[in-house]
């Protein structure tokens, strides 16, 4: 076990579990996560081998003989008939039928309707009536011999549900975890594999727990297919709901006039509405008119009176273009239905969540660590709804003046949400606040500066914040860094007339290349070793690669890779001799001094004289080129820049194209070497 597992289970005994066991336990039933965590955080919360396994086995039997299948709804209907008594685990819905002034419950997968249910159990689990929930019942039969006689009696309902919680226990072992242990707790808890994953990209996950701790909050997400956007919304939490977007209506989501029925805000903790993209699809006007006034003001009309609910609300969907593609052509809320392209509507959004910086869900990306049960961990960010964390920053830091209240509010709410999800114990250092303040600010700027594309009668903010040492700091998103070009362009405007960007060109003409410190950010895209080291390698006989960590298969394939860049940009006539300082492996010495034959073959009938050597004497530690054309490129992460992409997969762009890759954070300074000249100031 992990070292961090081991952590995990020792302050939070009992309340964990091993991610991978969901699919070892699901097998063929329909239920969400939380449903098949709750049954093994009864049996398989513990690190024993033998419990886990005795336990994994329980819960199997229990979901073979009482998860109702629909394909077998008559035969568990039978039994409950035969048997006279039956335990069941299905999703049930109840209704009131005022014809009969009672309580009817139907079960979902078993097939019955008009199951009576008590007064109490409603006002105990009220969630009954809207859109329903997952609960273990006994059912009962007895027949009748009056007419329209329901022989279906519910005996006992358990919503599958934790019953209580230890909050400050909760935070107390908080404080036993750094913030990088906690982030990564936090990751596995979703179920994925935090060292798939950049700084950037976790929070970006994070960002979607937010919603269930931090109330009216409105959150859109659009992005590539398959990337997992409403998992969460479907499979965390017991106080969520996901919903297709072309399936709600007014009275559904808000209030019926005709029956005052409180519809979904009313009694769920998020609403998100799946597939919310898509131009063509008919969107009522009355409902997108109470969905601002609700966004903005946290209540909606029926009638004469107003309401207030606490439900915040969630957008996820598709988008089919990419980035670069919705800037110069539109915007990046262009895959909306017409009704919701609306400035007023989108200005109501909290935050912007980059949907294109996360990875297509592959199967290598879950994890086999340990994470909180999550119907724990949903009971704890539900009952943090209460607390307020947005001051947390302003003791250290202020935002511009230029900023208006609207975006204030989505700024603080982000912010909060992100406190109390990664530091509820409080004592987040300052760079802590600040990065997570940026964060914030930047999810914000992503909707504030669509909708100036899409209205123009929409000042333009600085978006900005000041340190007590009254040093500012622009806040700029990733998109605005990448493709700067676009983002900054008015739609419409022709291509010639747009300003250049201020930032370096990667694409320089050779004869532009100079000293310089460029840094990158995570999941930037666009670089490769061709437009980073390209013009500078040209023109060089003999190049010396200093970088200890070329000794797994995918920093040796890196290394390649910039062989490859060398052979691009050296004329056909020409050699060039490459040596290669390094470290040796401690476990697969033999296979990386292979790996290393196996390239100097290949060198050897392209033109390049490639030579390695392991240094021996443990100093190295600095990652660096030299070219003996008068340069020194300083490389804070070596050659090891991209985040990990699927190597084995050939018809993927991330493995034919480094362009394509989402980049680590990373920083690289060219040094001019005094005295040394170019190849082309030679000539």
């Amino acid at each position: 076990m992990k070292s961090l597992d081991q952590k995990i289970n020792s302050y939070f005994s009992g309340l964990v579990v091993r991610k991978d066991l969901v699919k070892t336990v699901k097998g063929n039933a329909i239920v969400p996560t939380y449903v098949l965590e709750y049954l093994l955080g009864q049996y398989c919360a513990t690190s024993d081998e033998a419990s886990i396994q005795t336990g994994i086995e329980t819960v199997k039997e229990i979901l073979r003989k009482h998860y109702v299948h629909r394909n077998e709804a008559g035969l568990v209907r039978s039994n409950i008939k035969e048997k006279g008594r039956y335990k069941v685990i299905d999703k049930i819905s109840v209704a009131l039928n005022d014809k009969t002034d009672a309580y009817e419950a139907e079960f979902s997968n078993l097939g019955i309707k008009k199951v009576l249910v008590d007064s109490g159990t409603i006002k105990s689990h009220p969630k009954l009536l809207v859109g329903g929930v997952w609960c273990i019942a006994d059912i009962e039969y007895e027949f009748k011999e009056e007419k329209n006689a329901i022989p279906w009696i519910m005996s006992t309902l358990k919503p599958i549900q934790l019953s209580h919680f230890d909050f400050e226990g909760y935070v107390e072992a908080r404080k036993q975890f750094t913030t990088d242990e906690w982030i990564d707790l936090l990751i596995q808890s979703i179920g994925f594999n935090p060292e798939l994953f950049g700084k950037r990209s976790k929070l970006t996950q994070l960002i979607r727990l937010i919603p269930y701790c931090e109330r009216n909050y409105n959150l859109i997400e659009l992005g590539p297919k398959g990337t997992g956007k409403s998992h969460i919304y479907s499979e965390f939490s017991p106080h969520g709901i996901l919903i297709s977007g072309g399936e709600v209506t007014v009275p559904k989501l808000f209030v019926s006039n005709s029956s005052g029925k409180i519809g979904l805000v009313g009694y769920w903790d998020v609403v998100a509405f799946d597939e919310f993209a898509g131009k063509q699809k008919r969107v009522d006007k009355a409902l997108v008119d109470i969905m601002k006034n609700y966004m903005a003001n946290k209540s909606f009309s029926r009638g004469v009176e107003t309401l207030g609910a606490e439900a915040s609300m969630v957008f996820v969907g598709n988008t089919q273009h990419t980035v670069p593609f919705m800037l110069k052509h539109s915007n990046l809320f262009d895959e909306l239905p017409e009704k919701f392209y609306d400035s007023a509507f989108l200005d109501r959004i909290h935050f912007y969540a980059p949907g294109w910086e996360i990875d297509i869900i592959r199967g290598e990306m879950f994890s086999s660590g340990y994470g909180f049960v999550v119907d724990y961990l949903a009971e704890i960010l539900r009952s943090m709804r209460n607390h307020d964390y947005s001051d947390r920053y302003k003791e250290q830091f202020s935002l511009s003046s230029d900023i208006s209240t609207r975006d204030r509010d989505g700024i603080n709410k982000t912010f909060s949400g992100l406190m109390k999800i990664l530091f509820p114990q409080g004592g987040a250092s300052k760079d802590e606040i600040e990065e997570m303040l940026a964060f914030a600010i930047e999810g914000r700027k992503r909707v504030k500066d669509q909708v100036m594309r899409i209205d123009t009668t929409y000042p333009t903010v600085h978006f900005a914040y000041t340190d007590v040492f009254g040093q500012s700091r622009t806040v700029k998103t990733l998109e605005e860094e990448t493709y700067p070009h676009y983002y900054n362009k008015t739609v419409g405007e022709p291509d010639d007339v747009i300003p250049q960007a201020e930032s370096i060109e990667l694409d320089f003409p050779k004869a532009t290349i100079k000293g310089q410190h460029l840094t990158f950010q995570e999941n930037q895209r666009g670089v490769s070793y061709d437009t980073l080291f390209g013009h500078y390698l040209s023109g060089a006989g003999r190049i010396v690669v200093t970088d200890p960590y070329i000794r797994l298969f995918y920093q040796v394939r890196n290394f390649m890779e910039f062989l490859e860049t060398v052979l691009k940009f050296k004329p056909i006539e020409d050699e060039v001799a490459v040596h290669l300082i390094t470290t040796e492996d401690d476990f697969k010495g033999e296979q990386q001094k292979e790996n290393f034959e196996k390239i100097k073959e290949s060198c050897d009938t392209a033109g390049i004289a490639f030579t390695w050597e392991f240094d021996t004497t443990g100093t190295i530690h600095a990652r660096h080129i030299e070219t003996d054309n008068g340069w020194k490129i300083l490389l804070d992460r070596g050659l090891d820049i991209f985040q990990h992409y699927e190597m084995n997969d050939a018809f993927t762009f991330n493995n034919r194209l480094q362009q394509f890759r989402p980049c680590k954070a990373f920083d690289v300074t060219f040094l001019k070497v005094q005295g040394s000249k170019t190849g082309a100031e030679k000539e």
